[in-house]
């Protein structure tokens, strides 16, 4: 299973808080190593620091509020004066943190040297950081950007898992199993006598395929000639946004291995990523071929999460994430199949163990004749209630043997 460890060492985990802590542990650093060398000072440094930092931020987003209610504020914020302050940054932890530095500062004035020369410093600060911000030379870098978009769920490959799951997976994955059901019933007769029967290996799971490439086939038997298709498990027909009998349909696929043992499953690539691939393709999508991996890896990891915590698909699928490190061997597809269905049935233990199994006594009276103590007894058998005709006998009562213990001592 080196393989299928290799794959999840390149899906990306979400960013975690690490550059928090190492902020901190500058910033208590830094804290301690001035409180050492002037302790009345301190807070009056701190205060200034704060109130020059939020004052910055403050006075780009009147910048930004200039264009927002100028041109926007109809059709971006339906006339919403304290919704396009909230937006352009005027409004929350950066105003409390600059009114809170402010009083600060005015108590701790008499502490700071050159009284005069730092409020020069507090003013031009931030209209240096407001110029450096407008021309992008203080902009967020690609880290950032992507931590945003990553954590307020604002990139494509997120869009995509949700209409993914929504709009068909949480549809048809719970009628999968009677779907397959079904299926086997109506196609039992017509296999041959001398052909492997329906389904004796395999996976009743659906085998959703997504290539790290996005670049999906028509036909799977296109990719690798050990992948056969059988034929359409029957359709699932419902009313969906205005199409009355919508058909949702599944592909059954025979694979075999290289010793000709068959596999029977069902499925399919992850369409969703063809729209990546056609994103890629079009020039003023802006989409090129390093961020559509990337979007693909996100995807992956989102339909993972989303599917692990659904209870409807819970058990109903598989996700199998095609790399491209042996698009040389004309048989990697099936041999990734195979390897994850190899992986499947190692991961599934039978939770009723057989009725005839047997449990053999450990321990064996070497001095008693009975043969009947050692015979071997079932592990699993249906309870019984045994029932005592007895009369219910009175607890016993703890008796005293102090007159004993005297006569012997």
């Amino acid at each position: 299973m080196q393989h299928l460890r290799d794959q999840d060492a390149i899906i990306p985990l979400p960013r975690g808080n690490l550059p928090k802590v190492c902020s901190v542990v500058l910033a208590v650093i830094t804290t301690v190593a001035l409180g050492v060398m002037s302790s009345e000072r301190l807070f009056g440094w701190a205060a200034l620091a704060i109130l020059t930092m939020t004052f910055g931020p403050l006075l780009h987003g009147l910048c930004l509020l200039s264009e927002e209610m100028l041109h926007h504020l109809n059709t971006r914020h339906r006339c919403r004066v304290l919704h396009v302050a909230s937006a352009c940054g005027l409004w929350g932890k950066t105003l409390l943190a600059a009114v809170v530095a402010g009083l600060v500062l005015y108590l701790t004035r008499h502490t700071l040297p050159h009284k005069n020369q730092h409020w020069e410093l507090l003013f031009l600060t931030p209209v240096v950081y407001t110029l450096l911000k407008s021309l992008g030379i203080l902009g967020p870098s690609e880290v950032e950007v992507s931590d945003i978009c990553e954590g307020r769920k604002m990139n494509v490959a997120h869009g995509l898992a949700w209409s993914f799951y929504l709009g068909y997976l949480q549809l048809v994955l719970p009628r999968l199993e009677d779907a397959i059901a079904k299926f086997r019933a109506t196609h039992l007769s017509s296999i041959h006598p001398h052909q492997t029967p329906l389904w004796s290996r395999g996976s009743k799971k659906l085998l959703i395929l997504i290539p790290l490439d996005s670049n999906i086939p028509d036909k799977l038997e296109d990719e690798d000639n050990n992948i056969y298709f059988y034929d359409n498990l029957p359709n699932n027909e419902m009313n969906r946004a205005g199409i009355r009998g919508r058909v949702y349909k599944h592909s059954v696929y025979r694979v075999h291995d290289e010793k000709g043992k068959v596999y029977d499953c069902a499925m399919e690539y992850a369409t969703p990523l063809l729209t990546l691939y056609r994103m890629s393709q079009e020039r003023s999508a802006g989409f090129g071929e390093p961020e559509r991996r990337q979007q693909v890896l996100l995807f992956y990891r989102t339909l993972q999460d989303i599917l692990d915590q659904s209870l409807e698909c819970r058990n109903r699928y598989r996700l199998i994430l095609l790399t491209d490190e042996c698009k040389d061997d004309p048989h990697s597809l099936s041999k990734t199949i195979l390897r994850h269905l190899e992986q499947q049935e190692k991961e599934e233990f039978c939770l009723h163990p057989p009725l005839n199994q047997e449990l053999v006594q450990p321990f064996q009276n070497a001095t008693s004749g009975n043969k009947e103590w050692h015979r071997a007894e079932p592990m699993s058998r249906e309870p019984t209630l045994m029932i005592s005709l007895e009369k219910p006998q009175p607890l016993r009562e703890p008796t005293e043997n102090t007159d004993s213990w005297f006569r012997e001592t």
